[in-house]
């Protein structure tokens, strides 16, 4: 069996870069720190490198609860500190009793100062209180540039990772039982409505599987993929657990709380 068998088609580009990295790391003695991965690439990342035991790995992202993280990939001999990650969190400060700003407002504004997406941690927003992470190679560049979310005029305050409010989702986890897994089928029973009703969200790109825009009702889905639906909230699949005996699939899955 292929390597590339335990992973999308889509997804190969990603497997191929993990596996330079950790021969690098293997061959050269260095290590390497990525760009933030979401927590599907954390999956690719611990797949292949399992445990290998001349390449070590492991994921920061300003708490252990943040959903973003760098990997830093290591020779066995050598025990990475939290200044390796080269992570810088900043505060924002905007006129809140007069405008509210939202997660789309703050990496909309991010996004136009012509960085990747990959640079940038996570985003916090809760009422008045808005802290981001970045990556410490783009930190002054942002800190220089982001003046503006929307009509509000922002300053940011560099904060010491410690301080980040970022806290640990909590998943609520059941049982479902489905014809398929087909990304429209597996929607409609987690949140309890038609399939008719689901596919407009699917069409309409308000459906995420492991954070990218599917557009496809019949898109395959797999134990470990994670579900966002705009407007109906979040899951994920644990684990998929076989058949019942009427020829359905019995799925455990999680909700976000």
């Amino acid at each position: 069996m292929s390597m590339y068998d335990h992973f999308r088609k889509e997804e190969r580009p990603l497997v191929d870069q993990v596996v330079e990295w950790k021969e690098n790391v293997k061959s050269r003695f260095v290590h390497k720190l990525t760009d933030f991965l979401d927590p599907r690439e954390q999956q690719v990342v611990t797949a292949i490198i399992g445990q290998d035991p001349e390449v070590r790995f492991s994921f920061f992202g300003g708490t252990e609860a943040t959903e973003r993280k760098r990997a830093f990939l290591y020779p066995s001999y050598m025990e990475p500190t939290i200044e390796d990650y080269q992570l810088t969190a900043y505060k924002v400060h905007y006129p809140h009793k007069f405008i509210q700003l939202s997660h789309r407002d703050l990496l909309g504004s991010l996004m136009s100062l012509g960085i990747k997406r990959e640079k940038f941690g996570d985003i916090y927003v809760n009422d008045q209180d808005i802290q981001i992470v970045v990556a410490g190679e783009v930190s002054g560049y942002v800190e220089a540039n982001l003046q503006n979310i929307g009509r509000a005029t922002v300053h940011l305050e560099a904060i010491p990772l410690s301080t980040l409010l970022i806290e640990e989702e909590e998943w609520l986890e059941k049982s479902i039982t489905a014809s398929s897994l087909r990304l429209d089928v597996i929607v409609s029973e987690i949140y309890q409505l038609s399939r008719s009703k689901i596919v407009p969200y699917i069409e309409s790109k308000r459906v995420k599987v492991n954070w990218r825009i599917i557009e496809q009702p019949a898109f395959q889905l797999q134990s470990g993929d994670f579900l966002s639906v705009r407007g109906l909230g979040r899951s994920k699949l644990i684990a998929i657990c076989g058949k019942t005996k009427k020829d359905k699939w019995r799925i455990e899955i999680g909700m976000r709380k």
